[in-house]
């Protein structure tokens, strides 16, 4: 950064915001949060109500409220109204029009409450049916409604034209993309509010120099924008002062495609901004995150009222007492390079590492952008601890030594404690000197301008890997054997380090008076906090009871010579084939098919489900979302794997030709079921195909992607990607463009063209997701398709503005996609 750009950010920061931006943002995602618990509002006749609603009666009662004036007087909005009215004032302009034409001035959210904050509201209730007797304050989304009441109040708000169908339709996939653990943490919504100023004076450049640019948000910087239409007066006023007119927020786009208008102001933006400010556009955690994961049931497994989380804390004799390991995302990029001796011959490469092992990081290389004329960037996942390594190579252009390693010039480290000090602003940006590799330079030490961006430090998952230990054999014996343990085979389950955490086994119940019941079993383990075996579950009569948990899995034979695992009990889940919800693949994962198993649990918090563990029965590993069901997971992955041994995975699918709902792509659709029919007090019957009794998504058979992620290159002459085809098929939209090889190693962060740039290609650079499964279980070592990259870079905000510029620059000038 030098002057006038140090000057620029900071003449930046004086724009005025008559709003406490962070404040709003969080109390924006708790809303968006609960939205997302009622997604009958996303379309349907319930959307069609809600918005006759807020024409016909909430604007009317807002108007009414607002000539009042009375100070103390608090007006609480039904909550479908405020998901309506949140909707409309995301399109300033168009709000502010409406309400001058129908109201003669803008209503504004002064002295407004969210339904969420409201306990009491009789007053408002009872002023709402004096004027609407017939209309119920809160709309359910069980209630029915007869035509007669539909039309029967005519509130001057039912003259609004704007299509807030298509308006809602845009922003229901917005909170998918926020909805990330490090978005209402204050030090993130801080430096946020810092760089929504500072693109909100790009703006007001662009304007001074008569300069049409179409600017596109990150989705940090979305955030504070969205909040601060949430104030419609005061960002009218704020707007006003700073451009002279009220900046309009175009969210019609959504092209992420090459050369579209999204991509093309991404791309301009980070251009504009970098000159600017000096300082990289694109952030850790911000960036486009693929499409939303595919719903796993279509309707509400819960009412919406009351609107709270019941959690059932479990306890078991036999616990599991894991560290918990903490993880950031990183955004790593090589700016420059300068002070190179002339002599210095081959291509220039830097490759990253860190010095202490690191669970969830993988190595990976960079080109050096000044260097290459391409930007790439590495998107990776990683323990905040220890020190992040780079290390300068250079790789010789020899075509008659073609084979001659490549040599290191220097190293240099970041510290990731420094990073993480209270006072960071979570990103760094300067020149580092090298250390030089083989002595002292006679001239000045070389040095890279180094780009890295993190993400505020988030608990990791659980993960472990399943192990058959042989108690005769010393190097798997981690927990001492006793007695007639020394003659029975055991499961074991590692932890991230390598430790076995617990040891379980199943085995035949002999008791005297049940010598003729063969089919009664028991699972036993023994952990480090309770080395003496006890017993964690009981399997009689086709079911399995688990102590400490009031849940069953029930096994049940079908009518076409399959079997479905039901699951029962006072937590709802269900067991669903391959990955799905948090663990859908965003690009070209070719691993995903029967060998995957999803644990979904259903609550009041997440009605649609949230996907608590995932089983990767090939490899034998457990990915566990939260502590309190880590042992559940183990113990149901050891069953499961039991199960698949004596069945086989053939057994566990339903034959496709006495299922309805098969489409001509082998897809099978959810079945509908009205939400009213769902008891909420029921359990879930839960098959591990992924069918059952409600709407459920059955086994989905996909077409794998049309790539070649393969052996690293043995030329890294050329830091391009190397493999990965045309594209992803209709999955990715565009397709996952660009190559494979060298530069990534995984699926660098996502899909391009039609996810919008989200990443790269498959490779060595980003070599995989950290998933144990992967690394550990695997032993996947090589530059091979190790995963999809931890979080997607080429994709933008999603909004812009007729004045503003560019979509983040996914490619590079090879037309290959950049990994981020």
């Amino acid at each position: 950064m030098n002057k006038d750009q140090e000057t620029a950010w900071l003449e930046a920061q004086k724009v005025t915001i008559s709003e406490d931006l962070v404040a709003a943002a969080k109390q924006q995602l708790e809303f968006l949060a609960a939205v997302d618990r009622r997604r009958w509002l996303y379309g349907g006749p319930l959307l069609d109500r809600a918005i006759y609603r807020y024409k016909a009666c909430w604007l009317p009662l807002l108007a009414k409220h607002s000539e009042c004036g009375a100070a103390d007087d608090s007006l609480y909005v039904p909550f479908d109204c405020e998901w309506i009215w949140h909707c409309h004032r995301l399109n300033p302009v168009q709000y502010k029009k409406d309400c001058e034409e129908i109201f003669g001035r803008i209503l504004s959210n002064h002295n407004v409450k969210s339904s969420l904050q409201g306990k009491s509201k009789h007053e408002v209730e009872e002023k709402w049916s004096e004027l609407y007797p017939e209309e119920p304050f809160e709309l359910d989304c069980s209630t029915t409604f007869s035509g007669d009441i539909f039309y029967q109040y005519t509130g001057a708000g039912s003259s609004i034209t704007y299509d807030l169908v298509s308006a809602v339709k845009r922003q229901s996939s917005f909170f998918f993309q926020i909805s990330r653990p490090w978005m209402c943490d204050n030090r993130f919504l801080e430096e946020a509010l810092a760089r929504y100023k500072c693109f909100l004076y790009l703006i007001k450049t662009n304007q001074d120099r008569s300069m049409k640019i179409f600017c596109v948000p990150t989705y940090d910087v979305d955030l504070l924008w969205h909040s601060h239409q949430l104030h419609p007066l005061s960002y009218c006023n704020d707007m006003i002062k700073l451009l002279g007119k009220v900046l309009e927020h175009d969210d019609t786009d959504s092209d992420r495609s090459k050369g579209k208008k999204l991509h093309v102001g991404f791309d301009k933006t980070t251009k504009q901004w970098e000159d600017m400010y000096g300082l990289r556009y694109w952030r850790a955690g911000t960036m486009y995150r693929g499409h939303c994961p595919s719903q796993v049931v279509s309707s509400l497994y819960f009412s919406s009222h009351p609107d709270v989380n019941e959690i059932i804390h479990y306890k078991s004799e036999a616990t599991l007492e894991l560290p918990q390991l903490m993880v950031i995302e990183v955004l790593l990029e090589i700016v420059g390079i300068k002070n190179l001796p002339d002599g210095q011959k081959g291509n220039l490469y830097v490759s990253f590492s860190k010095k202490k092992p690191d669970t969830l990081f993988s190595d990976g290389i960079l080109s050096i952008q000044s260097e290459s004329g391409n930007e790439h960037r590495a998107s990776f996942k990683c323990e905040p601890t220890g020190e992040l390594i780079l290390t300068l190579m250079s790789k010789s252009n020899s075509k008659i030594v073609p084979s001659m390693p490549a040599t290191t010039i220097g190293t240099t480290s970041i510290s990731l404690q420094d990073l993480m000090n209270p006072k960071s602003n979570l990103s760094i940006e300067k020149w580092f000197e090298l250390k030089p590799h083989g002595g002292t330079p006679d001239s000045k030490p070389v040095s890279l301008h180094v780009a890295v961006s993190f993400t505020v430090p988030v608990p990791a998952p659980f993960e472990l890997r399943m192990f058959k230990s042989l108690p005769l054999s010393t190097d798997t014996c981690l927990l001492p054997f006793q007695g007639k343990e020394m003659f029975r085979s055991w499961t074991g389950f590692l932890d991230h380090n390598g430790d076995e955490v617990i040891r379980l086994q199943i085995r035949n119940v002999k008791k005297l008076k049940e010598r003729n019941n063969a089919s009664k079993r028991e699972v036993v383990g023994k952990s480090k906090q309770s080395r003496k075996p006890c017993l964690l579950g009981e399997y009689a009569d086709n079911k399995w009871s688990f102590n400490g948990y009031n849940i069953s899995l029930i096994e049940k034979k079908t009518s076409q010579g399959g079997y479905t695992l039901e699951i029962i009990g006072d937590h709802m889940m269900k067991l669903f084939l391959g990955k799905k919800l948090e663990y859908e693949p965003k690009c070209c994962d070719k691993r995903n098919g029967k060998e995957f198993i999803t644990l979904v649990e259903f609550s009041m918090k997440n009605p649609y489900g949230k996907a608590i563990a995932l089983f990767d029965m090939k490899s034998g590993t457990v990915e566990v979302n939260e502590k309190r069901f880590v042992l559940l997971g183990v113990l149901l992955a050891l069953i499961l794997k039991n199960i698949i041994k004596r069945l086989g995975y053939n057994a566990l699918i339903p034959n496709i030709k006495d299922t309805k709902g098969i489409s001509s792509s082998n897809v099978l659709e959810p079945v509908e079921r009205n939400s009213k029919d769902i008891d909420s007090n029921s359990s879930l019957a839960a098959t591990a195909a992924g069918i059952g009794t409600g709407n459920v998504e059955a086994p989905i058979m996909t077409v794998d992607c049309v790539l070649g992620c393969g052996d690293k290159p043995k030329e890294l002459s050329s830091l391009k990607s190397s493999g990965c085809g045309g594209g992803c098929g209709g999955g990715c939209g565009g397709g996952c463009g660009g190559n494979c090889g060298i530069m990534s190693g995984g699926c660098g962060g996502g899909c391009g063209g039609g996810c919008g740039g989200c990443g790269g290609g498959c490779g060595n650079m980003i070599k995989n997701d950290g998933a144990f499964s992967n690394k550990v279980a695997a032993g996947d070592k090589s530059s091979s398709c190790g995963g999809c990259g931890s979080g997607c870079g080429g994709g933008c905000g999603g909004c812009g503005t007729n004045i503003i510029s560019k979509n983040v620059n996914t490619l590079d000038n090879t037309g290959n996609l950049a990994t981020a």
